[in-house]
């Protein structure tokens, strides 16, 4: 699974104008699930993601995850981080789980982050959707199972 979380002060997903996701303070997870990922990998990153010091101490240093802060999650399905952009202008998506597959790794993972304890809300998978956030920092972290 390839996930791209961006620590956030508050962050939004509207679909057909219609708010259905909020979330703040604490991370915006762009999630995408890759062909030949399975439950378990994604459940051994939502543990990941829930122990990762990305957040300030009284020091300043990221030194505290988002169960410390008592921060809350907003997940949104972007089967575009997938793309292989090596050949050409027109980026490719063939690496990206098949859509049946990639919704059921998307809900099995927002689970997973909820089950951790995090208040998690979700965005529309294969919606059109309008992403707003104010990113904190910035931080914006890339992990690659």
């Amino acid at each position: 699974m390839r996930a791209l979380l961006q620590r956030v002060s508050e962050a939004s997903v509207r679909v057909n104008g219609k708010l259905i996701g909020q979330c703040g303070p604490g991370l915006l997870i762009l999630i995408c699930a890759m062909q030949g990922d399975t439950e378990a990998a994604a459940d051994q990153l939502a543990a990941k993601i829930a122990k990762l010091r990305i957040f300030t101490d009284a020091a300043g240093k990221m030194n505290r995850s988002i169960l410390d802060v008592d921060g809350s999650a907003l997940v949104i399905s972007q089967f575009t981080l997938a793309a292989d952009t090596s050949r050409g202008n027109r980026p490719g998506f063939s690496s990206a789980a098949a859509p049946d597959d990639g919704r059921h790794l998307y809900e099995h993972f927002a689970a997973r982050i909820a089950a951790q304890g995090i208040a998690t809300q979700t965005g529309q998978f294969g919606a059109d959707m309008k992403v707003s956030l104010t990113n904190d920092g910035p931080v914006t972290i890339w992990i690659d199972t």
